[in-house]
């Protein structure tokens, strides 16, 4: 039994990010699923290790941590070494910044597309697409030169922005316009060690 636990739901790209980032680690996890419509993440027990109500929550040994981006540093600082978030304040500075978008742009962007095309939730879809558009730019104009968003290799802030960018088509928002993202996800999915999700 892993001493690594990740309390998951399998279609949340959340979720998704830390499961492809151990299975990249080579990191033994165990997957506890969350019975999301259910409510069990409302639940008093599960309060008691997030209070915010949220998923995933990972338990690794007596430490309990929430937010998929924290649970990212988290595993590169302890387990990833420099490879995954450098200690040098300018890598890990850029790194930084592609972290704060996928918890920010994409996430408004991608992520409540999906959230309102799939799962039915009551979000401006439009806005939703419109900031997609406006981030996958972004991203697309950063890809075009450089084959990783931060540095010159993979780092957790690949990880952090491509799931959901990754899953835009279930929002209604096609990758057909951005070559150079369509290329740097099919590099994500050849790292030794990548494993997927459902429509991924």
């Amino acid at each position: 039994m892993a001493d690594r636990k990740l309390h998951d739901l399998e279609l949340s790209g959340n979720c998704y990010k830390v499961r492809l980032f151990s299975a990249l680690l080579g990191l033994d996890i165990e997957i506890v699923p969350v019975d999301f419509m259910g409510g069990a993440h409302k639940t008093p027990a599960f309060l008691e290790k997030n209070p915010f109500g949220e998923i995933p929550v990972l338990e690794d040994g007596d430490l309990v941590l929430r937010d998929s981006q924290a649970i990212l540093v988290y595993l590169a600082r302890k387990y990833g070494g420099e490879t995954w978030l450098p200690t040098d304040p300018a890598g890990m500075a850029e790194v930084m910044t592609w972290l704060m978008a996928a918890e920010n742009e994409i996430a408004r962007g991608p992520n409540d597309a999906r959230l309102h095309d799939k799962f039915g939730f009551p979000i401006d879809v439009e806005k939703a697409r419109e900031n997609s558009a406006r981030i996958l730019g972004l991203m697309e104009a950063r890809l075009s030169k450089n084959d990783w968003l931060a540095l010159d290799r993979p780092t957790v802030a690949d990880i952090a922005c491509m799931p959901y960018v990754g899953l835009s088509h279930e929002g209604g928002v096609s990758l057909d316009p951005y070559p150079a993202i369509r290329a740097w996800i099919a590099r994500v999915k050849a790292l030794p060690g990548f494993v997927s999700m459902p429509a991924l």
